[in-house]
């Protein structure tokens, strides 16, 4: 019987495996050393890369991955898992419902239920266009986990405001390095010496991420997570990794990876993007770009009729 692998032993900056990601967890040994884990599953929607089946089977399916993940996160780690809606007939189901019952039940702590707005998504006739999913931040207890605010600090509403009475009085009263950005942020300027914003744009069309994934991470989703929970030299691990924007985030922002991805065809382009950010190449995903103002926009002047 072989023996199963050590991570740790095998540990490099990065490493991807086109496998499922059970397979390749059940192949390690069960040792705490993921630092974070960021994914996105698949929804068993009927995307291309996916096949859909019975939503008991599917949360099934799901629930054993979880578990192995689990079992390799440090104490004090933490795990953050973006998903969307199902649609059925008349209906939604919001996937982030019936996902959490499984992380409450393996003792994740969860922190935070943060809200990704996006600008695009199909048009709805019969309710309100979808254009938001959610990020489900757990933390494994009991150490304490890292939470790097400094670093993703966005710029205070009021900068000049002072305090009126008390000891502070006359004294700034907002942090001068800028506020914490709370898990929903919404008309705030694009500037990554403050770090990004919530409110980021998906992956579509001419978007300079844009590869041939249907359901792409935008990298600056990604890496704010990795900026604030995380340190230098930790380990990140992504077992959907798709094309690997989560890898790009996190080698970007020196922080080591492992991912797997089932596909071999989005595994390759993974790859070619990790080598690109272990060489930190520049225009590799949006960073300082400003999110594009539709009102500057001609198309966005009121039609006459």
């Amino acid at each position: 019987m072989n023996k199963k692998s050590s991570i740790k032993n095998k540990r490099v900056l990065n490493q991807t495996f086109c496998s499922s990601a059970l397979n390749y967890l059940v192949s390690t040994k069960k040792e705490e050393v993921f630092d974070l884990v960021v994914t996105s599953p698949p929804y068993n929607i009927g995307k291309e890369y996916e096949e859909k089946v019975d939503n008991q089977e599917y949360l099934l399916d799901q629930e054993k991955t979880i578990i192995e993940i689990v079992s390799r996160i440090k104490s004090g780690g933490s795990l953050c898992w973006q998903v969307g809606n199902q649609v059925h007939k008349n209906s939604i189901l919001p996937l982030d419902i019936v996902f959490h019952p499984i992380f409450d039940k393996l003792g994740l702590e969860l922190k935070n239920r943060i809200i990704w707005k996006y600008g695009h998504g199909l048009h709805s006739k019969k309710k309100f266009s979808g254009r938001y999913e959610v990020i489900l931040w757990y933390v494994k207890p009991p150490k304490e986990h890292t939470f790097n605010l400094d670093a993703v600090r966005v710029p205070q509403k009021y900068p000049g405001k002072k305090s009126s009475r008390g000891p502070n009085k006359g004294k700034f009263s907002s942090n001068p390095k800028g506020k914490n950005p709370e898990d929903f942020w919404d008309d705030i300027p694009w500037d990554d010496n403050w770090g990004n914003v919530w409110d980021i744009p998906n992956v579509k069309a001419n978007h300079v991420e844009k590869t041939l994934h249907p359901c792409q991470f935008p990298v600056a989703l990604v890496q704010r997570l990795v900026k604030a929970l995380t340190n230098k030299g930790d380990l990140v691990f992504d077992p959907y990794m798709g094309v690997g924007s989560t890898g790009v985030a996190a080698l970007y922002n020196d922080r080591s990876f492992i991912g797997t991805e089932v596909d071999k065809v989005y595994y390759k382009e993974a790859k070619k993007r990790l080598k690109k950010a272990q060489k930190k190449e520049k225009n590799l995903f949006r960073q300082d770009k400003p999110v594009y103002d539709y009102k500057l926009s001609p198309l966005s002047e009121k039609n006459e009729l």
